[in-house]
């Protein structure tokens, strides 16, 4: 004797959902459709709940993007900010190798939101380049502000623009960060987080020897990242 198949019932959805879960769901949604063409019914497919908990903490697909960047960013614009104060005497090499011990700190562990705000770049950032701006604009003055006292106090060529070294010792940092850990394991005898360290380090001294005004100086002790 057969007996009928009972179809599959979906337990009710949640009344009530956490915004960090959310920001979680929209992440993975936003990296893997682009923020245009991913739905609200999609991240809240992605978070178990009904759409409309969306709107009870957020108003729209740009403030989800909004609050990712401001629940990542503020912590790296924090301590970027601060290397620039007069208080800091280091020298520069160590100023500049700093800020890619923050960038290592804030952001190694969260692949998602990097590849999220790069993608939103490369794809126009339309609807949330306001939001982007916002976070980069503190941390690329402060960067800038960086090597503008480096050539002051005669450590950095004086032919340097400070505006495209923020550029490309951040860029190269990201890259770093995205790539190393896949591709160096592969030819060298490191884990993951020991192939992010390498990479930094060859990175920084390539870097340094192309800003100082004097590449041949030897740099100071440089401190890991912690990992």
């Amino acid at each position: 004797m057969t007996h009928p198949v009972q179809p599959r019932t979906r337990g009710p959805k949640p009344t009530k959902v956490d915004p960090d879960q959310l920001l979680d769901a929209a992440q993975s949604v936003f990296a893997e459709e682009g923020l245009q063409a991913a739905s609200l019914r999609a991240i809240a497919r992605r978070a178990g709940c009904d759409p409309s908990l969306i709107y009870y903490h957020f108003d729209s697909k740009e403030a989800l993007f909004a609050a990712l960047l401001q629940r990542r960013f503020p912590g790296v614009v924090k301590e970027v900010v601060r290397l620039a104060e007069g208080a800091d005497v280091r020298p520069t090499s160590l100023k500049l190798w700093e800020v890619l011990l923050i960038y290592h700190r804030h952001l190694s562990r969260d692949p998602g939101i990097r590849s999220l705000v790069r993608g939103e770049i490369v794809r126009g950032a339309e609807g949330v380049t306001a939001a982007i701006e916002g976070q980069m604009r503190p941390v690329v003055a402060a960067i800038r502000q960086v090597f503008e006292q480096g050539i002051e106090q005669g450590e950095l060529r004086s032919d340097l623009h400070p505006l495209l070294a923020t550029f490309f010792l951040v860029k190269m940092q990201l890259e770093i960060l995205d790539v190393a850990p896949v591709v160096l394991p592969r030819f060298l005898d490191l884990t993951p987080e020991q192939a992010v360290v390498v990479g930094m380090r060859a990175w920084f001294d390539l870097f340094w020897r192309g800003v100082a005004l004097d590449p041949a100086a030897p740099l100071p002790s440089l401190p890991d990242p912690d990992l």
